[in-house]
């Protein structure tokens, strides 16, 4: 579990958040709309919409971006975007999965299947390594909402099916369908919180040395750089000394 702190760290010393704010803030709105034009424009009646509304809170997403998103949706205007996962091998054989919304799908495929051969990878069929995967809810408080026994009790009893603490945070898991019912039930036991999201939790990981984390970063970033990629997910794995020393470059 150390390995999520130490990575969620990582990712902020090296400024990725702020160097991708307005980009990150433009991804999350387009989900809004996408969630609400799929159902109802009122986050209290749809699950999809809540937990969207919720991510970009976390992330300190401005009020007025997301209340435009919603009214976007319901003005008709809204692109019509197709939902696409990509799915292959970056370097040193490690399993990435890509998800995209996008308005053209033979441009996102063309620049996800190049960014993947530049950058030392491969993009495989639908399926290649999903298997490696499985799609869980995943609800992330601090460390300082309580010990770890308090929140694997509150979690057992919410119905989530795992918890991993650690010094900075307890990261507790679900059944992807239960997710909603869940989240509700710890908020009303342990407060808000930190995150909540559907995700593609690795089942197998691939371990990788400074060389291989340093151009998987690079994939990584040159993906989510990409204005038609929502999320990138991977399985890689590293020692804390690798993990440290990327840190540090």
């Amino acid at each position: 579990m150390a390995g999520h702190s130490k990575w969620a760290n990582i990712q902020h010393r090296k400024g990725r958040q702020d160097k991708l704010r307005s980009k990150l803030f433009s991804k999350l709105a387009k989900e809004i709309t996408v969630a609400a034009k799929m159902g109802d424009p009122d986050p209290d009646k749809n699950p999809r919409l809540r937990l969207a509304v919720k991510e970009a809170k976390s992330v300190s997403c401005p009020k007025d971006v997301i209340d435009r998103a919603i009214k976007k949706s319901i003005g008709g205007d809204a692109e019509n975007y197709d939902e696409i996962r990509y799915e292959g091998y970056g370097p040193k054989g490690v399993a990435v999965i890509v998800e995209a919304m996008t308005d053209n799908k033979n441009r996102t495929a063309s620049t996800v299947r190049s960014t993947f051969s530049k950058n030392g990878g491969n993009l495989g069929e639908t399926g290649s390594v999903g298997f490696m995967f499985d799609r869980v809810g995943e609800i992330v408080y601090l460390a300082s909402v309580g010990d770890a026994d308090t929140v694997m009790m509150a979690a057992i009893e919410a119905g989530a099916e795992d918890v991993q603490s650690d010094e900075g945070a307890h990261v507790i898991y679900c059944a992807d369908t239960d997710l909603n019912e869940v989240a509700t039930a710890l908020e009303a036991s342990l407060g808000e919180s930190e995150t909540t999201k559907l995700i593609w939790k690795p089942n197998m990981t691939t371990e990788v040395d400074l060389d291989g984390l340093t151009k998987l970063m690079k994939l990584f970033d040159t993906l989510e750089d990409d204005d038609d990629v929502q999320r990138v997910t991977t399985n890689f794995t590293a020692p804390d000394d690798v993990m440290d020393a990327f840190g540090d470059a």
